[in-house]
């Protein structure tokens, strides 16, 4: 097989790969600064683009000022579903929270379905279809600016957890208890999280959107978020960073190779197999601390 051709598939799965990384940054996000395991990244995302054609759409918005309207809207949404869902189970059993993000997760896939249907909706954010070549690779434009805008937040939020808030934030992940002892407000604290994993829910959902279409297919990006998360661990910004690269890369390899011979479907195979095989071996991702628990 070509090696150019092999080196072509590998960049831009490299650069879907750091998309893939920005549903993760969500989940990642929530555990760092709550210890909370996030199953409704999926919905949120999904529901954050929605929201922009919303505002493009129905209220007649340009672009640049519908996709921050859409970014407040679910931050504020992010807050919400701390204060109504979420809080009255502090001290519960994770198992409980566990469940509550699922059920989060599927309210909202049954929202949006109910509210806009099913049917796929363009998203046009401004990204030129013209082709876009490094030397003789041909690299997805798309990809290339949702892999930049991956990078740009990351260094924002590393930057944020040195910040005093940032600081309060993993201090109430440590222990709740301590944190509320010494008057830290573990509520507002995780409901934070939950504003901001919002926000990041509404920029991957924005890029996605602008590659696939809007749809209901949106919210299946968890399960890259997930495995992406897992592998880098849970608690690591810069492991999902690094996660997203090599799982995207691996999945595009993979599937540009055997998708010929086996007839479809190496993606998902890939993708599977990298989730089974990290919780088997390393359970605490390549980057996350040895004390995590998983369930």
């Amino acid at each position: 097989m070509d090696l150019m051709y092999l080196l072509e598939l590998a960049v831009n799965g490299g650069l879907a790969g750091l998309m893939y990384a920005l549903v993760a940054m969500g989940i990642v996000l929530i555990y760092k600064s709550s210890s909370v395991p996030n199953l409704a990244q999926g919905g949120l995302t999904m529901l954050g683009a929605y929201m922009v054609l919303a505002f493009a759409n129905g209220a007649g918005l340009p672009m640049w000022l519908a996709i921050p309207a859409a970014m407040v809207t679910m931050f504020l949404a992010g807050m919400g579903i701390e204060r109504v869902a979420l809080r009255r189970l502090a001290g519960r059993p994770i198992v409980m929270i566990l469940m509550m993000t699922l059920g989060i997760d599927i309210f909202i896939r049954a929202t949006t379905m109910t509210i806009w249907g099913g049917s796929g909706r363009p998203l046009q954010v401004g990204i030129s279809d013209a082709p876009l070549f490094l030397g003789p690779l041909l690299l997805n434009r798309a990809y290339v600016v949702g892999a930049v805008v991956s990078l740009v937040l990351f260094v924002a939020f590393m930057l944020f957890f040195r910040t005093r808030r940032g600081v309060v934030l993993r201090a109430i992940a440590d222990d709740y208890t301590a944190s509320w002892s010494v008057g830290i407000s573990v509520e507002r604290g995780v409901a934070l999280s939950w504003a901001l994993s919002s926000v990041v829910a509404t920029t991957a959902g924005v890029l996605w959107g602008s590659v696939q279409t809007v749809d209901q297919t949106l919210a299946m990006l968890l399960l890259k978020g997930i495995t992406v998360a897992v592998l880098g661990g849970m608690d690591s910004l810069g492991g999902a960073v690094l996660a997203g690269l090599l799982l995207g890369i691996l999945e595009s390899v993979a599937s540009g190779v055997l998708d010929p011979l086996l007839g479809g479907g190496t993606r998902e195979l890939v993708v599977a197999a990298v989730l089974i095989l990290t919780i088997m071996i390393r359970p605490h991702g390549l980057f996350g601390r040895h004390d995590i628990e998983r369930i």
